[in-house]
């Protein structure tokens, strides 16, 4: 079945992705026990990428999926490429085209469900990154493609060069760090919230059919922690308290509901490697905050409606 009709057909198991980012220093047990849990809770859909823990998270992902004889149609697997850290950007097709098939390697797959260009390279050439998509869709080893951290006129200028629909974006967001809402909300405004620093990506995905998938749903700034019991959050946790006490659930529940309440094809991505937390992010699918409680989670956590 392809991917994309998958998702439609079975849309509420498939808006919690499991990120695997932090599952590097994980101890082989904690790490197997974890994708266990995940598993086990209908968690099917696993985010990549070849930078994190320089490989050793898609290596244990493997070993995991070979020791528990899964099959493999039964997950969606999609991972990354295009940051050299420290190095610099690169999209370029050699460097993708190896990329792919040392991610492919190390999760012990024959493809990729989705795979994504991680982040803008101002060198781009999109003719290459075309090429790359044919190659890789030709050989079977990639299914479905997008991107991450891409602006609208970057989708457009790639998709003009390729046959193949960009039908994921991977951007940041959250109740303490949304750009993407506020810029819209306080359009036509002096305020400092509705300069266009994600330039409309929200209603060019949804005029594009273009899948969300939201990182950090529970961080502040890009890497400075959660607004999760966080002091310097108070009025915002209050609320989340409040509206998690009506709805039986956790603060963490709310926050990714609040994600998912934006639009219908946006997908939250749990960084988590916490059973527990991995549990209250499940939750979030099944709760729907009213217009009321969504703004008043918004406005708690310091923007302001004009």
């Amino acid at each position: 079945m392809n991917i994309l009709n998958k998702i439609q057909q079975e849309k509420n198991n498939h808006r919690i992705i499991s990120g695997m980012m932090r599952l590097t220093g994980k101890g082989h047990d904690e790490a197997m026990n974890f994708l266990d849990h995940a598993y086990g809770k209908g968690v099917i859909w696993f985010d990549h990428a070849d930078i994190y823990g320089n490989g050793d998270c898609e290596r244990t992902f493997g070993t995991w999926l070979k020791s528990r004889n899964i099959q493999r149609n039964n997950l969606i697997i999609q991972s990354k490429c295009g940051i050299r850290p420290g190095v610099c950007y690169d999209n370029s097709q050699s460097y993708i085209l190896k990329s792919v098939d040392d991610i492919l390697s190390r999760l012990g797959c024959d493809y990729l469900d989705v795979f994504l260009i991680h982040r803008p390279d101002a060198l781009w050439e999109p003719e290459e990154i075309s090429s790359a998509f044919d190659k890789l869709y030709d050989s079977g080893k990639v299914r479905t493609f997008g991107v991450s951290n891409f602006n609208p006129v970057q989708i457009e200028y790639l998709q003009k060069h390729t046959s193949h629909k960009i039908s994921f974006n991977q951007m940041q967001l959250s109740l303490a760090f949304a750009p993407m809402i506020s810029e819209g909300l306080e359009t036509n405004t002096y305020s400092q919230n509705g300069l266009s620093r994600a330039m409309g990506i929200l209603d060019y995905c949804r005029l594009h059919n273009i899948t969300i998938q939201t990182w950090s749903p529970l961080q502040f700034g890009t890497f400075n922690g959660s607004f999760i019991d966080n002091p310097n959050y108070g009025q915002l946790n209050t609320k989340l308290w409040e509206i998690a006490q009506r709805n039986n659930v956790s603060k963490t529940a709310i926050a990714a509901a609040w994600n998912l309440r934006i639009d219908k094809n946006v997908q939250v991505i749990s960084g988590t490697t916490n059973p527990e937390h991995l549990d209250d992010f499940l939750q979030a699918p099944n709760i729907t905050l009213t217009r009321e409680e969504w703004y008043s989670l918004y406005t708690a956590a310091g923007y302001s409606l004009p």
